[in-house]
């Protein structure tokens, strides 16, 4: 005995070549991790400010090329000379314009013709009323959209003669207020996102380090991913829109923020059990490698359904968010448990965790199944408890409330919003097209584009001016200074005529490819749902007089009606695949049928409940207009992909529990010990999407509402009270045909839990299979 002590002094005091080596590995390790990361991040945070040289808010580019909205949107150049997108300036004055404004309103179009990316400004064009003037100003595409158009507000504000007023709208007005409204994402969403999380952790591990830790771990994680996303972006793989910027943003911060919260549970126990920091970052990366590559996978293949859509934006989101996801796995399994094994139990300064008193949580658990009575302490505890008294009447109470919740989705109205409402608050594009509305044809600088046959024009006049939606009808001619002569049938004849002489002849309309481009002026506003029945009509009614596919209907209010129908096509298809897929994974991690269907089950009600709660509020709350059709399909896919999620962590415990303490004790085992971790992870996840709303466009926020809603319900209802009900009610019918359900009786046993281990230190072991 005393020369084994001797050794040891003796190699503690002379280690050898080998422990040495040993010793800078565990150094050498974690520091070259952390300075990939640092590279990587530091490369990646300037493109936070690129972002916008790879990605547009033109929704035409979102339409398969098989729209017939798209179809002519790509001949518009053939006809006008030049690929742009209307801008609107509506002046009024104080009653009927005077001479002398007039003038200046002809002075003014000179100075806007002036503004780099702007085309020829057409004429004045007075009202019907003398109290209004309407210019058009075509906007190159070819440069950005929204800068063209401040840069033409601007000019109009400094030129504009006092007493008069002026609005820039139309679609490329619409455009410019759209991309402003994303302008928040970058610095306001990511510093609202982060602070809330950053709170929340601070609250749960009463740390002021730890949290930091875990913010760089989302942070670099989105650095990289956004480095990879523009790159991709920028060689035409996929779309990339504001839209799928702030999901990409808050998908990231959120899952890897998830992920830490799980690796460093496992690390503080490990710490608790009195291990030295590269054996505790050991020990948990083997403990959280499992669940938290489970867990992505499920939330990557959930997202990679969105594949499946016809909308190009949609069929982005599905890659770019799988790319944010595989990236915060990355860093949730390298770059955190570096960081950790850098800093050690310093993480958790001043409440490092000691290994100390111990206490039966699992004996006093267990024994609520044969004495419901018996005393228990903690909150999840009593939580059980209730269970074992009251399983039935808990999972069939639970349920009616969510199926009441449920029945508000008849309330949500998902059929397309007019695109003066996609941005919330001021809106200079929204303001001018009710004056534009008030004194000229409400569809003014927003009209219908028909290409027909030239040999066919006359009969497309004929069922334009005989529809009710249509104002006026011209034709596109690159000879006209305006851009288009009026045109009109007479004695089955086409006639064309100009704004000049009765003396002047009209110029003669562009022809491209054997059609001609006929204009069509709306009376409805081009956003409305009127304008869209009208198109719906006219594209009707030429298939019935000259046949499907011969004369094809474009425009801004087609794009809309094209867009809306695709994204009800796309919820239709993608939420049964979804939910399939899902299922089989379930399938597989559970390795039974019955608890998967229950899941599946629970998951589809608490969708229901969510997306009924939220139509309520939309609709008497917040008052919105309406919502876009992807709504309810993108809170799905991030409650069904993310949510689901908390369902797994549970019933991996109830089934490892289970297996060695039968049925029900492994129910409520697995109950209370995954409670702390669950509830954490859900509050973060929902704060991060909840930060979603603070960006000004009506889309996000009703994303940011349903999927922090939706995600709190399952977190705090359906996984802490329907589904361990259920599941024990059922009994082990639940796991058929696994090797549990063929079980004769719940067996019974104890566990010993270190008192100072925080539940989310129990919650890991959930995860892991049952190692």
């Amino acid at each position: 005995m005393t020369l084994r002590a001797d050794t040891r002094r003796t190699d503690s005091t002379h280690p050898s070549p080998k422990d040495s080596t040993t010793r800078w590995l565990r150094i050498g390790i974690p520091v070259l991790l952390v300075l990939i990361w640092l590279v990587g991040g530091s490369i990646g945070g300037p493109y936070f400010g690129k972002i916008d040289e790879v990605s547009t808010n033109d929704q035409s580019t979102f339409l398969p090329s098989s729209a017939e909205a798209t179809q002519v949107q790509q001949r518009l150049a053939d006809f006008t000379g030049g690929d742009t997108i209307p801008a609107v300036v509506v002046v009024t004055g104080d009653g009927a314009l005077t001479n002398d404004q007039l003038a200046s309103v002809a002075d003014l179009a000179t100075t806007i013709s002036g503004v780099e990316g702007v085309g020829e400004v057409s004429p004045g064009i007075p009202s019907d009323d003398g109290e209004a003037v309407q210019l058009f100003v075509p906007i190159e595409t070819a440069g950005d959209v929204g800068d063209t158009v401040e840069a033409v507000r601007a000019a109009v504000a400094a030129d504009l003669p006092s007493g008069m007023d002026a609005w820039v709208t139309g679609p490329a007005g619409f455009t410019a207020d759209l991309v402003q409204g994303f302008l928040g994402i970058d610095g306001l969403l990511l510093g609202v996102a982060l602070g809330a999380v950053f709170i929340i952790l601070v609250i749960v591990y009463r740390s002021p380090l730890l949290p930091i830790l875990v913010l760089l771990t989302s942070t670099f994680a989105l650095c990289v991913a956004l480095l990879t996303v523009w790159w991709l972006a920028k060689a035409g793989v996929f779309v990339l829109n504001g839209q799928v910027q702030g999901i990409l943003f808050i998908l990231v911060i959120g899952a890897a923020t998830d992920y830490a919260l799980l690796y460093v549970a496992r690390f503080r126990e490990a710490i608790a059990q009195g291990r030295r920091r590269w054996d505790a970052t050991t020990t948990a990366w083997r403990g959280a490698f499992e669940p938290i590559l489970a867990s992505g996978g499920t939330v990557i293949a959930g997202l990679l359904c969105l594949l499946l859509s016809d909308l190009a934006t949609n069929r982005a989101l599905g890659p770019i968010a799988s790319i944010g996801i595989a990236f915060a796995v990355l860093s949730a399994l390298t770059f955190l448990p570096a960081l950790l094994a850098l800093v050690g139990r310093a993480a958790f300064w001043p409440f490092a965790p000691k290994q100390g008193v111990t206490r039966d949580v699992g004996a006093e658990v267990e024994a609520l199944v044969t004495n419901p009575d018996a005393p228990v302490r903690g909150f999840w505890e009593r939580l059980a408890r209730l269970i074992a008294r009251h399983a039935r009447i808990v999972w069939i109470a639970t349920t009616v409330v969510l199926l009441a919740a449920s029945v508000g989705v008849l309330q949500l109205k998902a059929d397309g919003v007019p695109q003066s409402d996609l941005v919330l608050g001021a809106s200079e594009a929204r303001d001018g097209q009710d004056v534009l509305a008030a004194h000229f044809a409400a569809g003014s600088g927003s009209p219908a584009y028909v290409i027909v046959p030239q040999g066919d024009v006359a009969a497309a006049v004929e069922v334009l001016e005989g529809a009710d939606g249509i104002d006026s009808v011209a034709a596109a001619s690159k000879d006209s200074a305006s851009g288009q002569v009026a045109v009109s049938v007479s004695n089955g004849e086409v006639v064309y005529t100009t704004a000049g002489p009765p003396s002047q002849t009209a110029p003669e309309p562009t022809v491209s490819g054997g059609s001609v481009l006929l204009i069509a002026t709306l009376g409805d506003e081009a956003d409305s749902l009127a304008a869209e029945d009208t198109v719906s009509e006219l594209r009707t009614a030429f298939a019935d007089r000259l046949g499907e596919g011969t004369v094809l209907v474009g425009g801004p209010t087609a794009i809309d009606l094209d867009t809306n129908d695709t994204s009800i096509r796309d919820r239709t298809v993608i939420i049964p695949v979804i939910l399939f897929v899902i299922l089989v994974i379930l399938m597989l991690l559970l390795r039974a049928v019955v608890a998967p269907l229950l899941l599946i089950l629970s998951v589809i009600i608490s969708f229901g409940a969510a997306l009924g709660v939220s139509a309520l509020v939309f609709n008497h709350v917040f008052h919105f207009p309406g919502a876009d059709p992807a709504v309810p399909l993108y809170g799905f896919v991030f409650l069904v992909a993310l949510g689901v999620d908390y369902n797994i962590f549970l019933m991996s415990r109830v089934r490892e529990e289970s297996l060695r303490h039968g049925m029900r004790p492994g129910i409520l085992r697995g109950l209370v010990a995954t409670g702390g971790v669950i509830t954490s992870a859900g509050l973060v996840l929902a704060a991060t999407f909840a930060a979603l709303g603070v960006i000004p466009i009506l889309f996000l926020a009703q994303l940011a509402f349903i999927v922090a809603f939706g995600v709190l319900l399952d977190t705090f209802i359906v996984r802490s009270l329907l589904v361990p009900a259920a599941a024990y009610d059922l009994g082990r019918v639940i796991w058929r045909p696994s090797k549990l359900w063929r079980r004769p009786s719940d067996g019974g046993g104890q566990v010993t839990v270190a008192a100072t281990a925080a539940p989310a230190t129990l919650a890991t072991e959930a995860r892991d299979g049952g190692r």
